[in-house]
């Protein structure tokens, strides 16, 4: 096959590193395989990995009409069989470049916490959870299929040359203190309240615990972290908190950790270096990942809700208070979390479903009338979304990630708590 995968972005982030790597290990099965995006740090990551990468332009207003006219060329040039797109933007544009061409299908992946109703219920999908999978089939949806998030084993390792030693001495970390890390994006959706009660919570417990929190990771909401991170330093000692910025590879700060904090993708890559995982959540919500944790994780994402933000800090100043000082445990947590991800999380058992998905998708296209009136919908959709932006922009509102502000784990928990009608 001839597959031209489509990430969303290309700055460091989970959704288009699991682009990258499964478009990788397919490419190894014989497919010819290129990357079509934007820009960005990752580009060194598609190079290393042997791919070829096609830039797009840029795109102004979303679906783009120059994306969506770039990527019919290139599905006319090379005779593309499969255009794929992660998350919404390029999921609509690759939609709309194959709607004339019936031998190349359109499919589309979605790694946020919530599915934009707008993409078409006739365009194969796969989502990150069971409980999201299940939310869709619900809302009507029938081609919608589950790639938890993979982890390439062998590149995320302790036993990888990740820098260390250069990472400790660039950014000062002596044995002085446990480095707690958390590799992240500073968004002011979904991410921003547990950033900033990490650095409360390691803010506190200085007083009787030497503990670091090293902050990877860059973002619109980066001033807001930058303030609360020197405030703390000027109180605490500088050190304490620990920004590093955006790092083309990570690994480094996932490998010096003694715990290591995450949602997602990012909880994934540090359970495979062995590192004991606190799931960071939404409103307070702090979870140490265990045996007898795992099973909900495995249903809704590494991801929770909890009750109130006011029980963040000192829900996660207990679990930290616990287990940085008992190395025993520690090790034990970091051997669990590893032989989770390889038995269920590995690179190769994603790159598997993502053939199939392919396969299917050119097997069994929708039928001319089921597809027509999909994209009606789906218009209909993005229109009354587009029209809700533009009132929530003129009064000021407006959200940079509204799927990733509005969690089906969000929507699911209210329902429940209000209870039967």
């Amino acid at each position: 096959m001839k597959i031209l995968v489509y990430p969303h972005d290309l700055g460091l982030g989970g959704s288009q590193l699991n682009a990258i790597e499964i478009a990788a290990g397919v490419a190894s099965l014989g497919h010819e395989v290129a990357i079509f995006g934007r820009p960005g740090v990752l580009v060194s990551r598609i190079r290393q990995l042997g791919l070829e990468y096609i830039e797009a332009p840029q795109p102004g207003r979303r679906p783009s009409p120059t994306v969506v006219a770039s990527l019919t060329r290139i599905i006319d040039d090379r005779g593309i069989d499969v255009v794929h797109g992660y998350e919404w933007p390029p999921a609509l544009e690759a939609r709309l470049a194959v709607r004339r061409r019936p031998s190349t299908a359109a499919v589309a992946t979605v790694m946020s916490m919530a599915v934009a109703p707008f993409i078409p219920r006739a365009m194969p999908l796969l989502v990150g959870t069971q409980e999201i999978a299940d939310a869709e089939r619900a809302a009507g949806r029938h081609r919608v299929g589950l790639l938890e998030p993979p982890v390439d084993l062998a590149y995320n390792s302790m036993e990888a040359e990740v820098g260390q030693a250069e990472f400790r001495r660039r950014f000062g970390l002596d044995s002085s203190r446990y480095t707690v890390t958390l590799v992240t994006r500073f968004a002011h959706e979904l991410k921003l309240e547990g950033t900033l009660t990490a650095i409360e919570a390691v803010a506190t417990i200085n007083a009787s615990l030497p503990v670091r929190l090293v902050l990877v990771g860059d973002g619109p909401a980066r001033t807001v972290v930058e303030a609360r991170a020197q405030d703390v330093n000027a109180r605490m000692g500088e050190g304490t908190i620990v920004l590093t910025g955006q790092l083309d590879d990570p690994r480094a700060a996932y490998a010096t950790a003694d715990l290591a904090l995450g949602m997602g993708g990012s909880a994934l890559r540090a359970l495979a270096f062995r590192r004991p995982l606190v799931v960071q959540g939404e409103c307070g919500f702090w979870q140490l990942l265990t045996p007898e944790s795992v099973d909900r994780f495995l249903v809704t994402g590494w991801y929770g809700i909890g009750d109130s933000s006011a029980d963040g800090a000192p829900v996660l100043e207990r679990i930290l208070r616990e287990i940085l000082p008992d190395s025993r445990q520690r090790g034990q947590l970091g051997d669990f979390g590893r032989e989770l991800v390889e038995h269920r999380f590995s690179l190769e058992h994603a790159v598997q479903v993502q053939l199939a998905q392919y396969r299917d998708a050119l097997a069994h296209s929708a039928g001319r009338a089921e597809s027509l009136r999909a994209d009606a919908k789906a218009l209909w959709c993005y229109g009354s979304y587009y029209l809700r932006k533009r009132v929530r922009r003129a009064r000021g509102l407006e959200r940079a990630d509204d799927f990733n502000a509005n969690p089906v784990r969000a929507t699911l928990r209210a329902t429940e708590a209000a209870g039967p009608r």
